[in-house]
């Protein structure tokens, strides 16, 4: 497979890993909209939340906790943002299911 994050995930391409597990990787965005701008990814490849079903649900709720802990970690008390983007007409660049950890600053409503 071709996948940009699945490669990232693997080792094969090099990234700056923030926290892994067995079946999560997290690392910093190299094009960072905030102070702190993490992606978050299953190991196992899942195009988009649209594929996100009873078989593979699980991952999502464990990505959640990762994303709480790693939000504490980081210092980010007064706030944080998750994103994650379905379909390329909603922005997602890479058919990998990924969740953006973004904070240190403030957010606006709907961009920013």
């Amino acid at each position: 497979m071709d996948c940009l994050f699945c490669k990232i995930a693997a080792g094969e391409i090099p990234s700056t890993k923030v926290y892994e597990d067995d079946t999560v990787y997290a690392f910093n965005d190299i094009d960072p909209q905030a102070p702190v701008h993490i992606l978050i990814i299953p190991k196992e490849h899942i195009s988009s939340a649209a594929q996100i079903d009873e078989k593979n649900s699980a991952v999502v709720a464990h990505i959640f906790e990762v994303a709480a802990s790693l939000a504490k970690e980081k210092g980010l008390e007064e706030g944080f943002r998750i994103v994650t983007n379905c379909g390329e007409s909603a922005g997602q660049s890479v058919h990998h299911l990924h969740f953006h950890l973004m904070g240190g600053r403030n957010f606006a409503w709907p961009a920013g």
